[in-house]
């Protein structure tokens, strides 16, 4: 039964055996460990390497933050719905709406041509997009773009036009069936460039402060409480945050606007939407201290707090409910997680193994896509098994559509 701890270490728990870690990512797990300020790394089981820190592990430092222990895609997570249409009102051809949701959703580098006008979405929009009387409200949020990094400020356009949009890599857009045919929808998207760019300027200072100057892992440089580059990063850090859940609700409007307007005679109804980060800084109590908590690549799993775990396209995703375990900080896996690179993927794997890989799904099956290859991804039966003291299996989802920059 996990957790147990990473030998040659004291303050490492893992859900994940370390014979099945590759060897570079256990490197980096003992590396920001042995960190002063590091007060313990809690590691879930779709753990593999990273920039500076491994992807899936949680990261309670003391008066401290390495940005990269964040990365570089801030506030990346999931977004998920579930609608009152069942398997049955399904078409046979799903193919006409995927290119519905394509045409839609930019996807990969693509941006909207305008700033979506959240108007023409009202009834639909999250309340991140709304303000107190259920209307869309923006304007707030963007004011806050003039306090961001000078480096940014050129990004203001750009950053207006990709919001409501997908990206590429991991990022993904499903029509999801459960056990009792019911269809879900969930999305996975972060901050774009514009939280890209704030995340690799804060990571370029940190590296320059002297008190990183002898790290083993030049990513590994952080940032400390109390000066000016720790408030520069927070503050740019929250809005990135912010950015992202942003993204994920316009993203999702869109996306039940199209099933609304696809099923019109279906009178289709939404419930409350599941949102989650699963790349973010917290402030948060550990072993009773007052600690700054990254998460890169897991989801905080408090008592009761709801989640989304997807596999990879072609495999099961899982809808789960947090057990408020502290032995993990509170916190479980962010989805299966890979086991070989996509450089290896792309050597690996061809088209054809892609094409079986995702049969029954209504997806891209072209060499683009090759590196998101299901068999580039842990088992994601076995990473949500080894973490069934941190979450419960509220619903179990099967895709049919999935759609990839």
């Amino acid at each position: 039964m996990f957790p147990v701890a990473l030998s040659g270490t004291d303050n490492v728990r893992m859900w994940a055996p370390e014979e099945e870690i590759e060897p570079q990512a256990v490197g980096q797990l003992r590396n920001i460990a042995a960190l002063p300020w590091t007060h313990g790394v809690r590691v879930m089981p779709d753990v593999h390497l990273g920039r500076g820190a491994t992807v899936g592990s949680v990261i309670a430092m003391k008066d401290a933050v390495a940005p990269a222990a964040v990365g570089v895609d801030i506030g990346c997570g999931m977004e998920g719905v579930l609608t009152s249409l069942t398997a049955d009102d399904l078409p046979e051809d799903l193919g006409r709406l995927r290119g519905s949701i394509e045409d839609a959703i930019p996807v990969g580098f693509s941006s909207h041509d305008r700033a979506v006008d959240l108007r023409r979405l009202e009834g639909l929009l999250p309340r991140v997009l709304t303000d107190a009387h259920g209307k869309p409200e923006l304007r707030p949020f963007w004011a806050g773009f003039e306090g961001l990094s000078d480096h940014v400020q050129r990004l203001h356009e750009r950053a207006h036009l990709q919001l409501g949009t997908l990206g590429s890599g991991n990022h993904f857009i499903e029509i999801c069936l459960d056990t009792e045919d019911r269809v879900w929808l969930m999305l996975h998207s972060g901050s774009r460039h514009i939280g890209n760019e704030l995340a690799k300027i804060h990571m370029e200072t940190a590296q320059k402060l002297p008190h990183n100057q002898d790290l083993p892992d030049r990513d590994l440089a952080v940032l400390l409480s109390g000066t000016p580059e720790m408030a520069a990063y927070r503050h740019d850090l929250m809005w990135a945050q912010e950015y992202a859940a942003r993204n994920r609700a316009v993203m999702l409007a869109l996306l039940m606007q199209i099933i609304a307007d696809r099923f019109k005679a279906a009178d289709v109804r939404f419930e409350e939407p599941i949102s989650c980060h699963h790349n973010y800084v917290a402030e948060e109590l550990v072993d009773g201290v007052p600690m700054l908590v990254t998460r890169k690549g897991a989801i905080r799993a408090g008592a009761g707090d709801m989640g989304l775990i997807p596999g990879s396209m072609g495999t099961r995703s899982y809808v789960v409910r947090g057990l408020g375990n502290d032995e993990s900080y509170q916190s479980a896996s962010h989805g299966a997680g890979r086991v070989m690179s996509r450089t290896k993927a792309k050597k690996t794997f061809t088209v054809a193994d892609l094409v079986a890989q995702t049969e029954g799904v209504e997806s891209r099956k072209d060499a683009g896509v090759l590196d998101e290859i299901p068999g580039a991804y842990k088992d994601i039966d076995k990473v949500i098994e080894a973490q069934k003291n941190l979450v419960e299996v509220v619903a179990t989802l099967r895709q049919v559509v999935c759609v990839k920059g």
